[in-house]
């Protein structure tokens, strides 16, 4: 029987972390199937009380180990060094995963696969602010154009969320670079891809997402995701797709086509309508898929799309401008 090294890194995750650990308990897996990595990134509230009361009570191995860097990827190489499965995966603290969801991973990869993944559905909304959320985070006009965040048939796609990896994958290309702070996937999704192995989209695995719950939140997220694809462009431009880029080359140009205005209007013109076609267009999509919030996402959407991509796209060109990360040795 292969053996799943199941890891989370958490940084004051206090109120999320015992949902997904519950999850864990409800596996279809053999306990010794299974031991659980749970590292604590210097949290503040009672993270580290949770993890520690679930190593108590587990039926099956779990570790408590502490991320002195606090960064994700360092806190993933942690668990990396002492996991000690054929195979590993890592969720965030506030994902949320079904009973069978173990057993489908650990089935693709037994097909021969080396690395496995299916689709990141958004978490349920729990009232008509949360719906606009999860609609403006799993919108592919927004948030959502990963081929993790759209089913479909089964296919090998180019990334891949909370997938399943043989351990051998690890061995073979090596930990994540701790420089990176919000892009540790993309780098090392692409030294995978260029190591050879293929990620393979299973759309029986479902796993769930919670959204940002405020707008505040959502956008400071935006706003770090691109900031650190500026940055790492700097590193490994090659890890990122063309829809990465998108919103950095829609701000530079709108900017580009004021400065014409003067001279020219329609440009400009045509660039705000057409954006504001796909826009409506999207928001009503959104809405129409939300089990909450209808009238209230396709009234917001439109007004939200534009200010994310814009404060996406500005962290984007913000990243570029500064010098390449430097590796932190703070412990």
């Amino acid at each position: 029987m292969m053996k799943i090294s199941f890891i989370v890194v958490a940084l004051n995750a206090e109120r999320s972390l015992g949902a997904l650990l519950g999850d864990l308990l409800r596996q279809t897996l053999a306990p010794e199937q299974m031991e659980v990595l749970l590292v604590n990134s210097r949290s503040t509230d009672g993270t580290e009380a949770v993890m520690r009361n679930f190593a108590r009570s587990a039926p099956f191995s779990v570790k408590v180990l502490e991320n002195p860097k606090q960064w994700l990827a360092s806190g993933i190489n942690v668990a990396l060094r002492e996991a000690t499965g054929d195979a590993v995966i890592r969720l965030d603290a506030h994902a949320r995963i079904p009973e069978d969801f173990l057993r489908r991973n650990l089935d693709a990869l037994e097909r021969g696969e080396d690395i496995v993944g299916g689709y990141v559905a958004g978490g349920a909304p729990e009232n008509a602010w949360q719906a606009v959320m999860r609609a403006l985070d799993t919108s592919r006009f927004c948030g959502g154009a990963a081929p993790f965040r759209n089913s479909g048939e089964a296919r090998y796609v180019d990334t891949l969320a909370y997938a399943l990896y043989r351990r051998s994958v690890y061995d073979r290309v090596g930990f994540y670079d701790e420089r990176l702070r919000r892009t540790e996937d993309n780098d090392m999704h692409y030294r995978m891809r260029m190591a050879g192995y293929r990620f393979y989209f299973s759309p029986d695995i479902r796993s769930y997402h919670a959204s940002r719950g405020t707008l505040a939140g959502q956008l400071k997220q935006k706003w770090g995701n691109g900031y650190w694809i500026g940055r790492t462009m700097h590193i490994q431009p090659r890890c990122f797709a063309p829809r990465h880029l998108i919103p950095a080359l829609f701000v530079l140009t709108l900017a580009l086509l004021s400065l014409l205005a003067g001279w020219c209007a329609w440009p400009l013109v045509g660039l705000l309508a057409l954006y504001a076609v796909i826009s409506v267009y999207f928001s009503i999509q959104g809405a129409v898929l939300q089990p909450c919030g209808c009238l209230l996402c396709a009234l917001c959407l439109p007004f939200l799309f534009p200010l994310v991509h814009m404060v996406y796209g500005v962290g984007t060109l913000c990243g570029l401008m500064m010098p390449a990360p430097a590796e932190d040795h703070h412990a």
